[in-house]
């Protein structure tokens, strides 16, 4: 039944259900990993989390949250780590699930820290017109991009740094290019400025932090897909 919904190679997220020793941080912090194996109905192998390039070794007996991204549907547990090895180069997490999986409809996202260069610009009155009355295309190509650099990304939306200041609430167009299986891929996205703050280090440089808007299924997996590749070139290194 449970290979009914998740299956070996499912991206999956974790964190503590109770809070762990981690200094000033309020929030339990969010692992990345995958499942390895489905050993039972109640039992399951999964890759261990990195943070910095490092494997984070979860102690034996703590239990987390756990969030599986199965194609477009998003289900959640809780899981107790009962054991960890290395299986030939693999470090692994056997994990016990201590209450039975459900969809889950909120979704929150992994952020990867990254340095990727990015065209945006502002929306014009005619495209913004052309997304309220749901024209099929309403963006203009080829109109002028700001330069900016995504500092980190996420299937939710992402946090950028440029000179240009946008409003807060403004819809704004981004472009930039993700490797995805060795290869650059562009991808072209609306976002809604949630939040923006000069920095205190770069006077005239401003973080935005961006929420997607309008992101179909496939291409926000595809960005998914292209955090859980990083994180895994980064465990091989």
């Amino acid at each position: 039944m449970l290979a009914k919904f998740i299956n070996e190679g499912t991206r999956l997220e974790m964190q503590a259900l109770e809070r762990e020793d981690s200094g000033t941080e309020n929030k339990p912090k969010i692992y990345a990993s995958k499942i390895c194996d489905i050993i039972s109905e109640d039992t399951i192998e999964i890759m261990m989390p990195m943070e910095q390039q490092k494997i984070v070794l979860l102690p034996v007996d703590k239990e987390y949250d756990m969030k599986f991204y199965a194609g477009a549907m998003l289900y959640q547990c809780n899981a107790r780590v009962i054991d960890r090895y290395k299986s030939g180069s693999m470090y692994l997490l056997l994990m016990e699930l201590t209450s039975n999986l459900r969809k889950y409809q909120r979704r929150e996202y992994y952020r990867f820290s990254c340095v990727l260069e990015m065209g945006a610009r502002n929306l014009e009155e005619e495209e913004l017109l052309a997304l309220e009355n749901n024209r099929e295309k309403p963006l203009q190509p080829g109109l002028p991009l700001k330069k900016c650099v995504i500092v980190d990304i996420s299937g939710g939306g992402l946090r950028f740094i440029s000179t240009e200041k946008y409003e807060v609430g403004s819809l704004i167009f981004c472009t930039y290019q993700l490797l995805l299986g060795g290869e650059p891929k562009p991808f072209e996205v609306l976002g809604k400025v949630l939040a923006v703050k000069e920095m205190s280090n770069r006077k005239g440089s401003y973080e935005h932090r961006l929420q997607y808007h309008n992101l179909d299924v496939h291409t926000r997996e595809m960005i998914i897909k292209y955090i859980f590749e990083e994180e895994r070139r980064a465990r091989k290194k």
